[in-house]
């Protein structure tokens, strides 16, 4: 594990040697070559130019080294349903399939069968940190923690909060907003008690036609009683949008607000529907989006315009909604980013309007979100490949079998090789090694 370009002590310190391809702000490309960075304790201490050729100096890794990726919007429990059902309305699919198969995370058993295909899985894709969404069960909740720090994975953690009758099937439901905040505050307790560097919990209320008032409001409180971040569903959908603005007369953000659920790093998933209110108060209030582009595609009946949210400076990561989105690869939601942003801004019917602005996103800003937006997001010390950040990493090579061509490099026949480079390898990417907090782990 960890490649050849990469020399360890047992001193807990890590030596890697090999060209850097990140993207350290959005429409920003970088190409570093060949680096020398130096891990100690899981913290990259020095990066610099490699010196010449000297016995302790690793051989340079082949492909490109990149920041670990970052999926700020993914349901655990819904691995096993990974691509099927995208034909259904958003509520049918969760009343006909996902609520049922999350029930059976009751099996903590089963659970645990789950997260340990899962997880490496993950890993294998290049996804060093996670944002789950578990199932309302406190124990297969815990069972997630632990399977993320025992395979290595940095991971955010939420069992998820819903306790509304008319929201949610009478047998998958917390019996009412009392025991919605009591299991979310044990399983906060559960989290921390791991005592996992890698692994932390996230109070989930799952989206506020699930949930009651008085669970919402209770869950405000926990997040600032225990300082634990929020993460949601927000204006994802018409059908969303409309049960949100029928029921409390606000829209989905000022309506989290009201219930103090609004906060620094708050996560919400989707946003295609917000508005110039709802963008001002993320911004004023440090919460953020994370975009789910292809399971916006199939469930959310718009496009997310992450070129206007990022221009009034709100946060945005990005999420592979698994299992509404029927790819776990961040790679393919990172693409997929980039050509939802062309159709947002062409239009798809040429009888329609179109050009709406300067909506559309490079690979570089793609790739950003998928990175460093995603860890700004969450507030992690990750997503980039610089002194001080935590060493999550991934050396990468173009995939030969793709048809998308490799080169090298050093072959700086013109000034964009760095976003050349960065387009071929998310569109055809082939993770060789991956490194969570120092560690191998791929």
């Amino acid at each position: 594990m960890g490649g050849d370009g990469a020399v360890s002590s047992p001193a807990g310190s890590l030596q890697v040697r090999a060209d850097v391809l990140q993207a350290p702000a959005p429409g920003v490309a970088e190409l570093l070559h060949d680096q020398l960075i130096t891990v100690v304790d899981g913290v990259i201490t020095d990066m610099s130019s490699a010196p010449a050729p000297e016995p302790n100096v690793p051989a340079r890794l082949d492909g490109v080294l990149m920041p670990g990726l970052v999926d700020t919007h993914i349901h655990a429990p819904q691995w096993p349903q990974l691509g099927i059902g995208l034909d259904l309305g958003l509520e049918q699919w969760l009343f006909d399939l996902t609520f049922p198969l999350e029930a059976r995370c009751a099996d903590t058993g089963y659970a645990a069968d789950v997260w340990d295909h899962m997880v490496p899985t993950l890993l294998g894709l290049g996804t060093t940190t996670a944002v789950y969404h578990a199932s309302t069960h406190v124990e297969a909740t815990t069972a997630l923690a632990e399977a993320c720090a025992r395979h290595g994975q940095r991971a955010v953690i939420g069992r998820v909060a819903m306790d509304h009758p008319e929201g949610t099937p009478e047998w998958y439901r917390d019996a009412d907003a009392a025991a919605a905040v009591s299991a979310s505050r044990r399983s906060i307790d559960e989290i921390r008690g791991l005592g996992s560097s890698l692994v932390q919990p996230i109070i989930t209320p799952r989206f506020i036609p699930a949930c009651s008032d008085a669970a919402l409001v209770g869950l405000g409180k926990l997040a600032a009683d225990t300082g634990v971040t929020v993460q949601t569903h927000a204006a994802e959908s018409d059908w969303q949008h409309g049960v949100v603005m029928e029921r409390t007369g606000l829209r989905d953000v000022h309506a989290l607000e009201s219930f103090g659920l609004l906060r620094d790093h708050t996560v919400l998933a989707h946003g295609t529907h917000l508005d110039a209110s709802d963008l001002s108060r993320l911004a004023a209030t440090g919460a953020g989006v994370s975009h789910c582009p292809l399971s916006n595609s199939y469930f959310a009946n718009a496009v997310f315009p992450a070129r206007r949210v990022l221009d009034a400076r709100v946060r945005v990561g990005l999420g592979t909604d698994v299992a509404g989105g029927p790819s776990a690869s961040l790679w393919h939601n990172a693409a997929h980013a980039v050509t939802v942003s062309r159709m947002l801004s062409d239009g798809v019917d040429p009888n329609g309007a179109a050009h709406r602005g300067e909506v559309r996103i490079d690979a570089a800003t793609a790739m950003w979100m998928a990175t460093g937006g995603g860890a700004d997001l969450v507030g992690l010390p990750v997503g980039l490949l610089a002194v001080g950040r935590r060493f999550d990493a991934l050396q990468v090579v173009v995939d030969d079998r793709s048809g998308v061509r490799s080169v090298s490099p050093e072959s700086r026949a013109h000034d964009d090789v760095a976003s050349e480079w960065l387009e071929r390898v998310m569109r055809a990417p082939d993770v060789r090694a991956v490194w969570v907090d120092g560690i191998a782990v791929v």
